[in-house]
């Protein structure tokens, strides 16, 4: 298991550990089991549905092989050397130039474009676009990412619960009929705090991925400065397009699924932006462009 893979399970670990706790606080150990439940099923519902309703959402059309053959070529060469099964290619009616991947495993997979980033980007850059979204596919981040986000919802709904709990004399547990002054005050906290921890981990947890989607890209097309090239391009555009546009076009719920945050022009979605930031991904491709390029040398002079 590496760094990022255990980075990963501990970061759902601590989400799922507040989610439980918060679930006690509220109803005891009845409350526990409550949340613990709630958040089986909701995971399961989010595991084999997220990857409709976010086609449906943003009204992807999925493209046969005729209407696009270059987009087909290169997302068919990038799944062989990526060694899954080739996802399907579709296409989202949105103004803006982004991508992004969706899929419950890599045999339901979908790559997504926009009109928009195939008129912007050359060959090469798309070509690392779509490796990058392969990559998330190849690592089951789809699954992951929409795991994080159904938890870090459920912790959210479970606060705006707690609220309604005050109004009606505070939560009542197993062993007191009151709910002693420390239980409220712990609460209380919870009902602030919570929202945010669990902010900040699926912050973290898609950062994280985001990091290894590069990487896992760059390897897979063999061009990782074509990616920071492309990320780059797609940086400066998503500045200059005024926050009211974006929100109209992309649900801030599923920003995390972009190949760049959609949102940068807003201040306060780009504070809690759940991708790390862009100049540190490029300078990282760039680094592991001079490895690749240094194992081709020593490769070519043994030869």
């Amino acid at each position: 298991m590496n760094w990022n893979t255990l980075k990963t399970t501990i970061l759902l670990g601590l989400l799922t550990g507040i989610l439980l706790a918060f679930g006690k606080l509220l109803g005891g150990n009845v409350g526990m089991v409550f949340a613990l439940i709630m958040a089986a099923l909701m995971n399961f519902g989010s595991w084999y549905y997220s990857d409709k309703i976010v086609l449906s959402m943003y009204g992807v059309r999925l493209l046969e092989k005729e209407e696009a053959p270059v987009l087909h070529e290169i997302v068919e060469r990038l799944a062989k050397n990526a060694g899954i099964p080739k996802p399907n290619v579709g296409i989202a009616p949105m103004d803006i130039p982004n991508a992004f991947a969706t899929g419950r495993n890599p045999e339901n997979g979908v790559v997504v474009v926009t009109p928009r980033i195939v008129e912007l980007l050359d060959q090469d850059e798309l070509e690392g676009v779509l490796a990058h979204e392969i990559a998330h596919i190849k690592n089951r981040d789809t699954f992951i990412q929409a795991v994080a986000a159904t938890i870090a919802g459920a912790i959210t709904m479970l606060a705006n619960m707690a609220q309604w709990f005050f109004l009606f004399g505070g939560p009542r547990g197993e062993d007191e009929e009151g709910g002693g002054f420390a239980e409220m005050i712990g609460l209380i906290l919870m009902v602030i705090l919570a929202p945010i921890a669990a902010a900040l981990i699926q912050m973290a947890i898609s950062r994280s991925r985001e990091y290894r989607a590069d990487e896992t890209g760059g390897i897979i097309s063999g061009k990782p400065e074509a990616l920071a090239s492309a990320l780059k391009k797609l940086e400066e555009y998503a500045t200059r397009i005024p926050p009211e546009i974006a929100k109209s076009e992309v649900n801030p719920v599923t920003s995390h699924l972009f190949i760049v945050n959609p949102l940068k022009g807003d201040t306060i979605a780009a504070l809690f932006s759940t991708h790390p930031p862009t100049e540190e991904r490029i300078r990282k491709l760039l680094e592991l462009a001079k490895k690749l390029f240094g194992r081709i040398r020593e490769t070519f002079w043994r030869w």
